[in-house]
């Protein structure tokens, strides 16, 4: 039974949900589901999302975002809070925290206070990265390169497991420890053959699936490594001053993907290619319009495809309305009068 705290009885009560609630009441397989529906909204131009808020607080180098959206016709609209204090560690603290705030889409009255700590943010990437994979990776999946350590390469990876059946995970950090620590967790996890590697073209050369997940201001990966029929998600640059990949890796490939393109071309790796002078904006795509059917996805085993997710504020919605029935429904929560 969800406890309940009152001071007037008749007022509309708010779930408060902690981040072990919030993890009981979703998994992977649940939010796919989720961030899938979000971008067939978007793609049938149903969602209602202002910009991203960014701030960023270079003295303790750190940064903030703020995104949200309404899904027309949804129970809920939503705005997430999420951060990365990347000093944080040092000083004994976890880097990332986050909420959620869900509101009543039929009367606008809070409906749940979601402490999720960034846990339903890096969920929704992860599931971003399954969706694309679900129509842009090639059908057999030769090997994975993952490029980062963090928990968003752990996302990715459980997520693409999802939708494809993954032989083997080659991971490169730049903290070769780090590499070793995520290769061993989720070989043991997802019973796969997971190697850390020293070197980023040995994860990249020779794999058909290509995922950056890292905080990289400078490109990392390069266009020669890229194979036919290769395709590569990149999930890391959510910033303008960010980037993960050469300009010339998405000047090589035939399909350009973006989760949002009036956001990549501001925020993304579409953003940096098209101010060299690589790509045009016109020549991508928006992954709403595939989910849809307006647009194709791959289409052929030698096209080398490429996904920019920035992360929009229909997922988040998506993923938060989502949790806060799932965890009604299971009786979790705190119930809150205002």
């Amino acid at each position: 039974m969800n406890a309940v705290i009152s001071k007037e009885p008749y007022s509309v009560p708010m779930l408060l949900l902690t981040e072990q609630e919030i993890r009981d009441s979703v998994d992977m397989a649940g939010a796919i589901d989720a961030v899938e529906r979000a971008f067939e909204a978007l793609g049938r131009d149903q969602v209602t999302q202002p910009p991203p808020i960014g701030l960023d607080i270079p003295e303790v180098d750190a940064e903030i975002h703020v995104k949200g959206a309404y899904i027309h016709g949804a129970e809920h609209f939503a705005f997430k809070l999420v951060s990365g204090f990347y000093r944080n560690p040092k000083i004994g603290l976890p880097m990332a925290s986050g909420i959620v705030f869900a509101f009543d889409a039929n009367n606008g009255q809070p409906a749940g206070l979601l402490f999720d700590n960034g846990y339903l943010s890096d969920l929704r990437t992860g599931a971003a990265g399954a969706v694309v994979a679900r129509y842009l990776a090639p059908q057999e999946v030769r090997r994975v390169a993952v490029i980062g350590a963090g928990i968003q390469a752990r996302m990715q990876i459980r997520g693409l497991a999802q939708v494809r059946d993954i032989p083997s995970v080659s991971i490169w950090n730049r903290h070769p420890e780090r590499a070793q620590e995520c290769a061993a967790e989720m070989a043991d996890e997802l019973d796969l053959a997971v190697e850390a590697v020293d070197r980023i073209e040995d994860a990249v050369q020779g794999a058909n699936v290509v995922i950056t997940a890292t905080l990289a201001r400078c490109p990392l990966v390069r266009a020669e490594w890229i194979e036919p029929g290769t395709h590569i998600t990149a999930v890391g640059s959510d910033g303008p001053d960010k980037q993960e990949l050469d300009v010339k890796v998405l000047h090589r490939s035939d399909l350009v993907v973006a989760d949002r393109l009036a956001q990549c071309i501001e925020l993304g790796e579409i953003h940096h290619a098209v101010d060299a002078g690589r790509l045009r904006a016109d020549e991508c795509v928006e992954l709403g319009a595939i989910v849809v059917g307006d647009a194709p996805g791959r289409e052929t085993d030698e096209q080398i495809t490429v996904a920019d997710l920035t992360g929009v504020g229909a997922q988040d919605a998506a993923i938060a309305s989502a949790t806060l029935l799932a965890a009604s429904g299971k009786g979790f929560g705190t119930a809150i009068h205002s």
